[in-house]
């Protein structure tokens, strides 16, 4: 039998520690997903099997958050992918100022969501807002945005993509950086027009690092919070009410923490599934094994 390294051996205690903070913690959520907990009195567990499980999938509540949460998610990372490779593109081509025009690009990605959440709220407000201002002076909309239904998600939305196009921006313009100027020159001199060199070399080029900014984003627009918790809390009638703030909601407003637990794991199962997604597209491309 072939003993273990000594590498192996040092770092064994890390690893038994890591996987002491990760698994133990796991295990019990899944135990907790068959239970009835109440942390009312005391923590106390009633065993109920798959009672949890079952109401998972009949509650319509929660199907409705998860069709919030796909419209959401679908919204957020399809516009913060297009108009992050589009900006990115942009600044790529720049000569002058292109280190200027990247750290202001980058600004709003270093602000805190709940700071983006409260200054949202603030620009949209009916009573004092610049945006809800400019809306009704031109007539656009003349109602209160975060208490109507659909402008209330159109609003949430178009804050996340605020904040976060510039990650994907950041991350393709690493891309095209990376890209052999021998193949763009070569094209050129072949007579190749920029719409040409963009579709033929240069988005097969960055296919990959874009795949990653959209698992990157995909994994944190499944999860996302602060900025609907400080905006609308779910609301208008739960038409913000993504599968993140449902989740809140159960355990810690109405102590369901058995049923929470299991829509956290329903949560975390839809993760791995997108992620192994993205993953067979990388490997496809031969940039993952």
């Amino acid at each position: 039998m072939m003993r273990p390294s000594f590498g192996a051996r040092m770092m064994l205690p890390a690893l038994l520690l890591l996987a002491a903070l990760s698994i133990f913690p796991f295990l019990f959520i899944v135990w907790m997903s068959f239970n009835d907990v109440s942390p009312i009195g005391g923590l106390s567990f009633d065993w109920v099997g798959l009672e949890n499980w079952t109401n998972l999938f009949t509650d319509p509540d929660v199907r409705s958050s998860w069709g919030i949460s796909a419209i959401y998610f679908v919204a957020t990372v399809g516009l913060e992918m297009a108009i992050g490779i589009a900006v990115a593109l942009l600044v790529h081509e720049l000569i002058w100022g292109k280190n200027l025009a990247i750290s202001l690009l980058l600004m709003p990605m270093f602000i805190a969501p709940v700071i983006v959440g409260l200054l949202g709220r603030f620009l949209v407000d009916p009573t004092y807002g610049l945006y809800a201002w400019v809306l009704n002076t031109t007539g656009l909309y003349t109602q209160n945005i975060l208490g109507s239904k659909g402008p209330a998600l159109v609003a949430v939305i178009l804050m996340d993509v605020w904040e976060w196009t510039p990650l994907v921006t950041i991350i393709v313009l690493a891309g095209l950086a990376s890209m052999p100027d021998e193949v763009l020159e070569a094209a050129r001199v072949d007579g190749a027009n920029y719409w040409q060199r963009l579709r033929l070399i240069v988005l097969p080029l960055i296919s990959g690092i874009v795949i990653v900014a959209l698992l990157i984003r995909s994994m944190d627009a499944i999860r996302y919070f602060d900025i609907i918790f400080i905006t609308t809390n779910g609301g208008p009638a739960d038409s913000t009410k993504i599968i993140p703030i449902r989740l809140y909601e159960t355990a810690f407003r109405f102590f369901d923490l058995g049923y929470a637990a299991a829509i956290g794991l329903s949560m975390l199962a839809f993760s791995i599934l997108v992620a192994n997604l993205f993953l067979r597209m990388l490997a496809r491309q031969g940039l993952a094994r």
